[in-house]
């Protein structure tokens, strides 16, 4: 017999959050039991889910003392440095989708279909990595480990929804340099080369996510890596220009026939039909999807590809859940 599982979802009632209650709705575990918590600000207000009304709880210092076996994370850093080591101390497993612990050398990093065995070296805590991050190392999983990835490039063009309700609103509102709420310009009909804050070197630290997450994910800390990334006028789901350099040769048709085969991949490639992954295709599923699958000839050993995601749902919640899954089907 199964055993029955205790789940708490912190920041329940975010995008992120309620995001994730989406994805348990359609997984439907039949093993698992939910305890719905919020900041003082969002507590007590009700959500439907799994077709019941649930209240929503605050989050307190003694709110894990009621035993849960696992939990998702779906609020700031400082929530996740305050509330997660408690958590732990109750015996609580933890998905944490903030940064706070991604880079920590004793909390794995995770994306199931790339390493999914470093899911259970835990300490009780594992990482779920920045949502560009996350469908970028999907694709780029099975072409390392056929032709070694010698550098990478990323150019990203990130939708709003990754800022958050307040870049949403900066782009559905149309809102003038007066009245933002989230960028220090307006996002609407203009393209942003600004992610997070700038560090002391010029880039944003959304671009060293990049190029430190994917190191780890992968296994390769001497990785070089470059990043731009830049917030365009678009509501959801995440689009990545990928150059890559490869230490051995390939055909292109066996590129296309590697990632086709690969889990969680969706190859959208043909130019004569312009077929090639959209941000409107790829909203609401978990999917990666790659298409402009073609040789870099400026360098040997080149090769582009175009990568589009749902980054609320597969670049954090349906990440997520993927890890509770492993973990509960064990």
């Amino acid at each position: 017999m199964s055993k029955n599982y205790k789940v708490a979802v912190v920041g329940a009632t975010g995008v992120v959050g309620r995001t994730a209650l989406k994805v348990l709705e359609e997984k439907n575990f039949s093993n698992v039991s939910y305890i719905l918590f919020s900041s003082e600000k969002s507590a007590g207000s009700k959500i439907q889910f799994l077709g019941k009304e649930y209240i929503v709880y605050e989050l307190k210092e003694t709110s894990f003392e009621l035993g849960f076996d696992y939990a998702i994370f779906c609020a700031g850093g400082s929530t996740s440095e305050k509330y997660i080591p408690i958590a732990v101390e109750n015996g609580c497993t933890v998905i944490d989708n903030s940064s706070f612990y991604r880079m920590h050398p004793e909390v794995p990093l995770v994306v199931p279909e790339v390493n999914s065995e470093d899911i259970f070296k835990n300490n009780g805590i594992i990482a779920n990595p920045n949502c560009s991050t996350i469908q970028a190392v999907v694709p780029l999983k099975p072409l390392d480990d056929k032709y070694t990835i010698k550098r990478i490039i990323y150019s990203t063009y990130q939708a709003c929804s990754g800022a958050g309700r307040d870049g949403i609103e900066d782009l559905e509102q149309r809102n003038d340099g007066e009245n933002l709420k989230k960028f220090p310009y307006s996002i609407y009909n203009n393209c942003l080369p600004h992610i997070d804050v700038f560090t002391e070197d010029g880039y944003t630290k959304e671009e060293h996510k990049m190029i430190d997450e994917t190191r780890k994910i992968l296994h390769k800390p001497d990785l070089p890596i470059t990043a731009t990334t830049a917030r365009v006028p678009v509501i959801n789901c995440h689009s990545e220009s990928i150059n890559i350099e490869f230490e051995n040769p390939f055909e292109l048709e066996d590129v296309k026939k590697l990632l086709q085969n690969y889990p969680g991949i969706i190859v959208m490639d043909d130019p004569s039909k312009e077929l090639y992954p959209l941000a409107s295709i790829a909203d609401g599923h978990d999917e990666v999807y790659v298409g402009r699958i073609r040789r870099d000839f400026s360098i040997k050993n080149g090769l582009n590809i175009w990568v589009v995601a749902d980054n609320l749902r597969k670049g954090a919640a349906s990440n997520a859940v993927q890890i509770l899954e492993k973990l509960i089907l064990k």
